[in-house]
């Protein structure tokens, strides 16, 4: 009796040290990644409050002994916030809702419809995905450079007009489901669709529903999750976007990314400094300047966003 009571003591404490040991490691993993993710930004915002004495202190490491606001108020007047930031956030808003509905109406496509070549074209979806964007850079500017599909504009007698130096590129790129990370947005949605149970769709078509209009009121409202998720990626990686905004010249005027990459070029010029540990401090002010809206995003969107994120396919 006594040992059969020892067994299950030691069991219990063999079972009880094993679980701490678990949950001893799981949060040592969660504070080193975190630390490592989180660690770099809250430099980059501490340093952005630091004075000229603070930066040559070696004292001084994290929090600053006497902060100020100087590096963010010459960085709004830099990179002419108030105006760029509206201008950004229409620009990059209209991109997300065209690229949803658009990428949507594909992966629809893709994930319930039979027609030749779908397999070839999938297969095309996925390279998409992974190939690097430096790969077509040549031909996406030789393509917009004389924006003539097909030589329909040579043939007509008229110049082909020149699309760089404007957002139209983007917005052309988009339409037609080549816009940036549309494959992966495509994929999500298929995915998605796959999920979905095929009665929802036979009871539309026994009422009497034509494809499209099945998508438009019965699926595509079963996938306001994976919508969402779309949605957010695309306005994160829109905004943070500097590649294609150079590649075609767009306007800083409505990149806010082509701001921040002038603005310490930018402040030594204007107020003549030449040490680049001080235009530093304005570029991180300039940094979070951009981080914020995208965190103000986060915080209202964050529970839909993690449910989309676990309804759409990418992970589990």
């Amino acid at each position: 009796m006594r040992s059969e009571t020892s067994r299950n003591t030691r069991g219990r404490i063999i079972s009880g040290t094993k679980s701490w040991l678990l949950a001893l490691l799981r949060w040592a993993l969660i504070i080193g990644v975190s630390y490592v993710i989180v660690s770099p930004l809250l430099g980059v915002a501490a340093r952005s409050f630091f004075s000229n004495t603070d930066q040559f202190n070696p004292m001084v490491y994290m929090i600053p002994q006497t902060p100020t606001l100087e590096r963010y108020q010459v960085a709004l007047k830099v990179m002419s916030y108030a105006s760029v930031l509206p201008r950004n956030l229409l620009f990059v808003g209209g991109l997300a809702v065209i690229q949803a509905i658009v990428c949507s109406m594909v992966g629809y496509g893709f994930a319930r419809f039979r027609f030749p070549l779908k397999g070839l074209l999938f297969g095309c979806l996925i390279i998409m995905i992974v190939m690097p964007s430096h790969v077509i850079m040549l031909p996406l500017y030789m393509l917009f450079q004389r924006f003539d599909p097909l030589g329909i504009v040579t043939r007509l007698g008229l110049t082909p007009p020149n699309l760089l130096a404007s957002p139209w590129p983007m917005y052309i790129m988009t339409v037609f489901g080549a816009g940036l990370r549309s494959g992966l947005y495509i994929y999500i949605f298929t995915q998605f669709f796959r999920g979905l149970p095929k009665e929802i769709e036979e009871a539309a078509e026994i009422d009497g529903a034509g494809a499209f209009y099945t998508y438009l009121r019965v699926m595509l409202p079963n996938a306001i999750p994976s919508a969402l998720t779309v949605l957010i990626f695309s306005v994160v990686w829109q905004f943070n976007d500097k590649f294609y905004a150079q590649l075609f010249s767009i306007s800083p005027r409505i990149v806010l990314s082509k701001q921040i990459s002038g603005l310490q070029a930018s402040v030594s010029n204007l107020y003549q400094l030449r040490d680049p540990s001080l235009t530093t401090l304005y570029l991180y002010a300039g940094v979070m300047l951009a981080i914020v809206p995208l965190l103000v995003l986060y915080v209202i969107l964050q529970r839909r966003f993690i449910e989309g994120v676990e309804r759409s396919g990418i992970v589990g």
